[in-house]
């Protein structure tokens, strides 16, 4: 390959990337114009697109050594984010995952507890998805489910919501002691803000698989929410594994900053690559290549 070949396909590779970031962006993909309007006056100081992407392919530039500081000195990392309904802990999630290695950085959203589940102690169906060495996890919604929806929507009964807070203390710093970090983040949102989420929702048929029955609920809740929010700070944000609340009324800053101070979190260093050689083909002048039936092939609609 030639240096100008060579630069052409970097050229190509490097917009293919961008295209991938520019449809993850794509927010607002059928919104009605009014709708799209009102947004955008309410958020009269959003990051431009340069100014946030130039930001985030350096943060995941750096999520990159991260990830392999991780897996070569065998760190184990828990990140729970947690949030009102809507208040862009997906996002976030996304842009973390986006350019990793699945096998070392993974997210998990549990579905509600089965039946099964729901008679097991309350902590047990999270523990298969604990990270080994050299692993990260990232929690979309975790055992807080407890202190937050399960307490408000009338899932758990006082008495277990007590128990939870007089256990989960214990089990986090069980966790630390044994070697994982835990870090907790809170998207926190206005009541405005999430309304106008839920209305983006419901005109965008992109998102509206979103928006469930207890999301509407949890409008309903509001001040409810924010009563279980401010019980669950004050008995669970422990020095072992404190809490950082995110403001989250901004998707683009919120990403930004989240991801920024995740990475001060954790001491990483660049850590000894191996030099990789791309090895000449061998080639066999007695091999003939089949002739594989047309009906194999996806047909090329594109």
């Amino acid at each position: 390959m030639t240096n100008q070949s060579a630069q052409d396909w970097l050229a190509e590779e490097l917009a293919e990337s961008l295209d991938e970031d520019f449809e993850l962006e794509m927010e607002d993909a059928i919104l009605s114009q009014e709708i799209a309007r009102i947004y955008k006056d309410r958020h009269p100081d959003t990051l431009d697109r340069k100014t946030y992407l130039t930001g985030l392919i350096h943060l995941q530039a750096e999520l990159i050594r991260l990830q392999d500081w991780v897996q070569h000195t065998g760190q184990k990392v828990i990140v729970l984010f947690e949030g009102r309904d809507s208040a862009g802990k997906g996002g976030v999630i996304k842009r973390i995952t986006q350019r990793l290695n699945p096998r070392v950085v993974r997210a998990v959203a549990l579905p509600a507890p089965s039946d099964r589940e729901k008679t097991q102690w309350y902590f047990q169906r999270y523990i298969p998805h604990l990270p080994a060495a050299g692993e990260i996890v990232l929690f979309d919604r975790s055992w807080y489910n407890r202190a937050g929806v399960e307490r408000v929507m009338g899932f758990a009964s006082e008495d277990q919501v007590e128990e939870f807070f007089r256990s989960v203390p214990e089990f986090e710093r069980m966790l630390v002691r044994s070697g994982i970090k835990v870090i907790k983040y809170w998207f926190s949102i206005t009541d405005e803000e999430q309304q106008m989420r839920f209305l983006v929702r419901i005109h965008d048929p992109f998102k509206q698989w979103k928006l469930s029955p207890m999301d509407l609920q949890s409008r309903i809740r509001w001040e409810h929410y924010t009563k279980a929010k401010e019980d669950m700070f004050a008995r669970t944000n422990i020095p072992e594994a404190p809490w950082y609340i995110v403001e989250g009324n901004d998707k683009k800053r919120a990403r930004l900053n989240c991801i920024d101070h995740l990475l001060t979190l954790l001491p990483y260093e660049d850590v000894p690559q191996e030099e990789i050689t791309l090895p000449e083909r061998v080639f066999n002048p007695a091999y003939e290549r089949a002739t594989l039936p047309p009906e194999l092939y996806v047909p090329p609609k594109y």
